[in-house]
């Protein structure tokens, strides 16, 4: 088989096997959960996100790592890293809070695009060994990363159910 399909079944893998995990435990756990807490949730996994610098690391991915997707990936990557620590620090100063929360979310969001775009240009699917100590992460990490801020903005525009219950049970109670 070649590199190409073995990567692309592996990416296309990384997503079902995302998929059936977040719908089976993560999903109902952050639907109980009010805004702020599931956006906190999310943004504790994003903030990891600075490992994507991983990729201009030399002697951990080839030097032959096309450039152009190398450096976005990198630095898009910690950027979105940097905007969810960020939201985490403030989240007690909630006006910064969701401007952080919106901003990890949309720059993340940008940056996953815009990588797999590169890499499609760059026929980085055939030339996946290029990755070196890197595969793992487009293959099992960005499959994640995409849902969650896929989820992420459902959240954001769903009213809050727990705020709804609340105000329901205040009508009920007058």
């Amino acid at each position: 088989m070649s590199t190409e399909i073995l990567f692309q079944i592996q990416l296309v893998l990384g997503y079902v096997a995302w998929l059936l995990c977040f719908g089976a435990y993560i999903w109902p756990r952050l639907s109980s959960m009010n805004g702020a807490a599931t956006q906190r949730a999310i943004a504790t996994l994003h903030s990891f996100r600075f490992f994507g610098l991983v990729f201009i690391l030399p002697g951990v991915v080839s030097p032959d790592l096309p450039a152009s997707f190398a450096t976005f990936a990198a630095y898009g990557d910690f950027a979105t890293g940097v905007l969810a620590m960020l939201a985490l620090f403030t989240v007690r100063i909630r006006p910064l809070f969701w401007l952080f929360v919106v901003a990890f979310n949309v720059v993340g969001t940008i940056d996953l695009i815009v990588d797999y775009y590169q890499a499609i240009q760059a026929d980085l699917p055939a030339h996946a060994g290029l990755l070196g100590a890197t595969y793992a992460i487009p293959v099992i990490y960005v499959p994640l990363l995409m849902i969650t801020h896929v989820a992420a903005f459902y959240f954001l525009v769903r009213p809050d159910q727990n705020a709804t219950r609340a105000m329901a049970g205040d009508a009920a109670a007058s």
